[in-house]
Formats: C-alpha cells, sequence, structure tokens
C-alpha cells in the first residue's frame, strides 16, 4: 500500500488499467481512484458527440455554436499557454543533463522519426493504391473549385522551412513564423519576405537543443542556470498537472461545437466514404500493427501494455487534434504511467511533437494519390516515389495545430503537379480526420521515447552512478526525483512485463 501512495502523483499513477480480481467495494473504489482520469476523459468523448448531434437538431446560428465551443477554446487556450515554456524548459534541461550523450540519443530519435514516417507513408500508399478510392462512384461527386493559391512554390515552402530552423529574432519566434509571400510585379508573382502568426516551433526547438548542449559542457559554471531551467521546468508540469483535470469538460465541448459546425454527412458521396476508409484503415495499421511491431522487437516488452498508460494523451489528441496542445498530457503519462527517464522525454517529446508526424505523412500521402485518381491522372512508379518522399518531408513542417496538414498538402501536391484547388474535396471531413491522425502523431512520439530510453539505458544508469562524476543531489536535480526511486521504478515495470 505504501508502494502504491509513492507512486501517486497529482491523480496519476502507474497503472495497469485492469479491475481486481475480487469486486468487492473498496476494491471497486480503487479502480475507479486509479483511472478515474480516463473514464472521465472516455466519458467526455461519447458526451461530446451525443451533445453535438442534439443541438444539431436546433439548426444553431453561428454565434450559438461559438458560445457552445467556448469551454473547449479556454481549454485549448490553458494548454497552448504551456507549450512555449515547456518545450524550451524541457529540452534545455534535458540535454543539458545528458551532456554528451544527447548526441548519440539525437541520432537514435533521427533514425527512429524517419523510419517510422517512411513506414507510414509506405502504409498509406499500399491502401490507397488497393482500395482506389478515387475512383468508386465517380459521377457522384463533382470536383468544387477554389481554394489554394496554386502560386505556392515546392522551393520556396521547404527554403521556409530551413529559414524557420534559424529564427533572427527569437522574441518574434514566440508568436510568428517566416513565410513566403507572392507579389505582383509588371504581371508576373515573384516571392518576397512575409510572416504568418503562430509560434516558430522548429527555430525554438534548435536553438533550445543548442543551449542545452553547450549548457551542459559547462560542468560547474553552468550549474545554476541549470538548476533554474530545472526548476522553471518542475513548476510548468506541476500548472499542468492542474489543468489536466479540465481536459474531459474541455474535449465534450470540443467535440459538440465542431459536431455542431459540420455539414450534412449525406452530401459527402460514395468516393468521400471510400477515401475516409482508406486514411482510417491506414492509421489502424500503423497505430495498431506498425508501431507496436518495432516497439516490441527493440525492447522485448509488451506494448500494448505501455499504449495503456497512454490513453489519456490520445484521447486528448482526439478532443483537441493538435500534438503541441497534448504536448503536457503526454509528458505526463510517459512519466508517471510509464515511468520512462524524464531525461528522454524531455529530450524526445518537444522534437517530436515538432517534426515527428506519422499520421499526418499518412494522410498526405493517400490524399494527394486519392485527388489524383479524382483528377483521372495515372501515376507512375516514379511519381509516387516522389510522393512518398514529399509526404515525409513535409510532415516535418507540419505545426502541431489543428488543420496543419492542409497548408502542407500545397507541398505534396505541387511536387507531383496536381491540381490543388481539388483539396477543397476533403475539407467536409478533414475535421474528423485530423484528429485520429493527430492520436497516431502523439502515439508514434510516445513509442519513440519508450524505443530510445531502452537503447540508451546503459547511458542513463552511467549517469546516474557516483562515478560519472554527479552526486545524487545533482542527478536527482536532473531528473526531478531521486536516482534510487528511477531505478527502482524501471525495475518494477520491466518485472511486470
Amino acid at each position: 500500500m505504501d508502494t502504491e501512495k509513492s507512486l501517486h502523483h497529482n491523480g496519476f499513477q502507474k497503472s495497469e488499467f485492469k479491475v481486481p480480481p475480487r469486486m468487492s467495494l473498496a476494491s471497486m473504489q480503487i479502480f475507479l481512484r486509479k483511472n478515474a482520469f480516463v473514464i472521465f476523459t472516455v466519458a467526455a468523448v461519447f458526451a461530446g458527440v451525443l451533445l453535438g448531434y442534439t443541438l444539431r437538431s436546433w439548426s444553431l446560428t453561428p454565434a450559438y455554436i461559438q458560445i457552445v465551443s467556448f469551454p473547449g477554446e479556454i481549454f485549448m487556450r490553458m494548454l497552448q499557454m504551456m507549450v512555449l515554456p515547456l518545450v524550451v524548459s524541457s529540452l534545455i534541461t534535458g540535454i543539458s543533463s545528458l551532456d554528451n550523450n544527447a548526441g548519440r540519443m539525437g541520432v537514435q530519435a533521427l533514425i527512429y522519426y524517419i523510419l517510422t514516417t517512411f513506414l507510414a507513408v509506405f502504409t498509406g500508399i499500399i491502401v490507397v493504391m488497393a482500395l482506389q478510392p478515387g475512383k468508386k462512384g465517380r459521377t457522384s461527386l463533382a470536383p468544387i473549385g477554389g481554394g489554394f493559391n496554386n502560386s505556392v512554390q515546392t522551393t520556396d515552402a521547404f527554403l521556409d522551412l530551413i529559414r524557420n530552423m534559424f529564427p533572427a529574432n527569437l522574441v518574434e519566434a514566440c508568436f510568428q513564423q517566416y513565410k513566403t509571400t507572392y507579389v505582383a510585379r509588371n504581371g508576373i508573382l515573384v516571392p518576397a519576405p512575409g510572416s504568418t502568426r503562430g509560434v516558430n516551433a522548429l527555430g525554438l526547438v534548435v536553438f533550445s537543443m543548442a543551449f542545452g548542449f553547450m549548457l551542459g559542457r559547462m560542468a560547474g559554471q553552468g550549474r545554476p542556470l541549470r538548476r533554474f531551467f530545472a526548476s522553471l521546468n518542475e513548476t510548468i508540469m506541476q500548472l499542468v498537472g492542474m489543468v489536466v483535470w479540465c481536459a474531459p469538460v474541455g474535449i465534450l465541448f470540443l467535440i459538440a461545437g465542431k459536431m455542431c459546425e459540420m455539414e450534412d454527412a449525406g452530401q459527402m458521396g460514395s468516393q468521400l466514404l471510400w477515401y475516409m476508409l482508406c486514411v482510417v484503415l491506414g492509421l489502424l495499421s500503423h497505430g495498431l500493427l506498425v508501431l507496436p511491431l518495432l516497439y516490441f522487437l527493440v525492447t522485448r516488452r509488451n506494448p500494448y501494455r505501455f499504449m495503456a498508460g497512454l490513453q489519456p494523451a490520445l484521447l486528448t489528441a482526439l478532443g483537441t487534434a493538435s500534438s503541441s496542445a497534448s504536448l503536457p498530457i503526454t509528458f505526463y503519462c510517459l512519466e508517471e504511467n510509464n515511468c520512462v527517464d524524464r531525461r528522454v522525454t524531455r529530450f524526445m517529446l518537444p522534437v517530436g511533437a515538432t517534426v515527428n508526424m506519422d499520421g499526418t505523412a499518412l494522410y498526405e500521402a493517400v490524399a494527394a494519390i486519392f485527388i489524383a485518381q479524382i483528377a483521372d491522372m495515372e501515376l507512375g512508379f516514379v511519381k509516387v516515389i516522389s510522393i512518398s518522399i514529399t509526404a515525409t518531408a513535409a510532415s516535418i513542417g507540419a505545426a502541431g495545430i489543428p488543420q496543419a496538414g492542409l497548408v502542407t498538402m500545397v507541398i505534396v501536391l505541387t511536387s507531383v503537379g496536381l491540381p490543388t484547388d481539388h483539396i477543397s474535396l476533403i475539407l467536409a471531413v478533414d475535421w474528423l480526420l485530423d484528429r485520429l491522425r493527430t492520436m497516431v502523431n502523439v502515439l508514434g512520439d510516445s513509442m519513440g521515447v519508450g524505443i530510445v530510453e531502452h537503447l540508451s539505458r546503459r547511458e542513463l544508469q552511467h549517469l546516474d552512478s557516483p562515478d560519472a562524476g554527479t552526486s545524487d543531489t545533482e542527478g536527482a536535480l536532473n531528473s526531478h526525483q531521486p536516482v534510487s526511486r528511477h531505478s527502482a521504478l524501471v525495475h518494477s515495470r520491466e518485472s511486470s512485463v
């Protein structure tokens, strides 16, 4: 009983999500207390769908729909408020504590990100080529004009991605991204410098990684600054512990508001239904088969037990459709439910939420081939390979916010000469698919953290040992938990598997 109490922290526990064998009143109370957050969040998802369908019959005006969505909007703003200080402090603290081992861990993370993204794209291409959704009921849905600007150039989009990695002004990077715009000169559109609203997460991640690496090399001279960022990170996590309990209410009204905004489902047509089926099958295959198989091959542990501890984060991703907004709860699930070393989560999760988008890459590959089928354009082997490479690269530049995949879709379509105005075809169902692919994005990031921690366990144990030149006090500061407690938790987790 004392062990269970020691694991309890801010409402989260290392839980197996299993009902005790003897269903006495006391055991039922323990089960409900341990899994209260998951139960409330699942109930909020279903309640939001039910409330949304009920309100649809009232034909609410946009003003009333905005009122319905208001609690969810406040929850999103609370989460987004935590993202910037959480990303910066966690990256600096994590990399500075890893010191020279950050390089090896970074290579392992990079290999994992590239491999899983390519696997996601490959899975999506197989599904869409096998089912041919764009050729189902061709006369039931006519292409709709308008939508996106055809003048967007693939080269400019990739150059913007690199420019955002090195922001000229760190303060500006907190609320603006660099984006090439097009101006007319003598009747010709030419690129010009511009900007768009939104946190330049990629630039802040690159700066924080470099800052943390140099801080770790300063040894004793950088200790006061490391303590500051460690304290800042712990403070933000304490605030997150308070905010996460607002998730069920926020998710309920977010889903209800989106259900009210949804147009008549009968107008979709058979092509969009087949398109949705392709995306969902691809996401399920990648999330429930490919990622767990990769986790098992590397760690030899039960991947579905690991995924069980991620339920609150996955449900939050479903409700918010934002991997960045889900980041605080993902931290909590990995560190508290799955007992992953906090130095690894601080290093990988902010990077993964920015550059690792398995679900987005899969969706973009499926959507591009679907649009080609709609336009009756045959795609050869070279075109398909071009789509796979471009979808992988474009997913890196996709922001962790709702509907970000639609923006990077322009890059994929223009790379193979497909009409970008056909993107308007998939807008009717993208609100739902966006939530599903965000769940896969969060799952891919989390499984990667578990894999890299397993591969780096010896280096982490060396850092915890007294021979590494770090005292127990300094080690507890870097990991925010006593070294002996972390070792006991990891040992108990491996024994249970």
